[in-house]
């Protein structure tokens, strides 16, 4: 992999040091609430590995309020987003309930779905109860998008919800593809589908190694394709047809400042705090590996939150293995806690990967 010019690595220096002042002070900014491990789709990629029933039964309501109303007496209820997710939201019948107790208490919220049960009356009482923001994942077209979520009709679904989210322009919205060895070829036409409904905004990611993505090879990008998906990325902002962003998948080295709109940090822990269906006190609910903090049942979340998470926020434990002697360690800070396994060994490195496959140092 091509170096940092002595430009980038002034940027990226002075990008440290306010991201260190962000790990000092660790403002809550956003949570996020895995509302449900029910789902109506069986997805090859599901990292949660969610069912149409779990044995794990939906959080009550009640039991989240609590942790809002502790969380308002210390933060300004406006700064902190509530991020639903699961499994899928619209499996939760009371999900107008919930947010309406988010916005009762002044809480802006939003929600990651399917778009599979988002029919036009559903939307409209989401939006009635407050809802700010949503995400639809959409990952390819038609035949890539169905054999990917398992289920034929599901792009079709999607592409409306889409479509209806954008027609109504009430609230801040995007959509997330996952790219694989399937749908990479195809992107360019998935990009044309996404700008012939309306979309402004779109992030792509790769699929990390967990779940019941673990063993399916189809979904891996040797490090060629990865460098092709990051082309394909940097062109499609060059081109401004369609305002496009890489997911927080770690740091790219040559390519920060070309595939996002900001420079890599892993958030996970810092600003962003999460409560796991059966009350696990988390971070990004992409982290499949228990690096729980506690538990809402047992622990006060507050307390949690000034005073834990420090697998998160000092993480020079991650200086180990591939990353012992990484030029890029500093920027990086190890790659993002999803990519961790239990053991705290580092699941897959992007930009490893690509250098490798160009036979260049890591």
């Amino acid at each position: 992999m091509e170096g940092l010019g002595l430009r980038k690595r002034l940027a990226l220096d002075i990008t440290k040091k306010l991201q260190d002042d962000v790990i000092a002070d660790h403002p809550l900014r956003q949570l996020f609430w895995e509302c449900t491990l029910r789902c109506n789709l069986a997805c090859r990629h599901c990292g949660s590995d969610c069912r149409i029933q779990s044995l794990q039964k939906d959080m009550p309501l009640e039991d989240f309020c609590r942790i809002l109303d502790s969380v308002s007496k210390v933060y300004d209820p406006h700064n902190v987003m509530i991020n639903v997710t699961g499994g899928e939201p619209l499996m939760r019948p009371d999900l107008e309930r919930c947010g309406r107790a988010f916005y009762d208490r002044e809480f802006p919220w939003g929600m990651v779905t399917n778009g599979l049960a988002l029919t036009e009356r559903r939307y409209e009482s989401l939006l009635r109860s407050g809802l700010h923001a949503m995400t639809i994942s959409l990952d390819g077209l038609e035949e890539d998008h169905d054999w990917m979520r398992g289920r034929k009709g599901s792009f079709t679904r999607a592409s409306e919800a889409i479509g209806m989210v954008v027609r109504s322009g009430e609230i801040a919205f995007d959509v997330v593809t996952c790219v694989n060895r399937r749908n990479l070829a195809s992107l360019g036409a998935v990009k044309e589908h996404l700008i012939s409904l309306g979309l402004k905004d779109w992030r792509l990611f790769t699929i990390f190694p967990a779940g019941r993505a673990a063993a399916d090879p189809d979904l891996k990008l040797s490090g060629t394709e990865l460098r092709q998906m990051m082309e394909f990325i940097r062109d499609t902002r060059r081109e401004g047809r369609i305002h496009c962003n890489y997911g927080c998948e770690g740091f790219m080295g040559p390519w920060e400042g070309k595939i996002r709109d900001h420079f890599y940090m892993c958030n996970a822990g810092v600003t962003i705090a999460g409560i796991l269906a059966d009350g696990s006190i988390s971070a990004c609910p992409s982290i499949r590996a228990d690096y729980h903090q506690g538990n809402i049942y047992k622990d006060d979340f507050i307390e949690v939150w000034n005073t834990r998470y420090q697998p998160y926020r000092d993480r020079s434990w991650m200086k180990t293995g591939v990353c012992a002697d990484c030029r890029y360690f500093k920027w990086c800070r190890g790659n993002g806690m999803h990519l961790r396994d239990g053991g705290g060994q580092l699941l897959a490195c992007r930009l490893r990967e690509m250098s490798l496959a160009q036979g260049l140092r890591p």
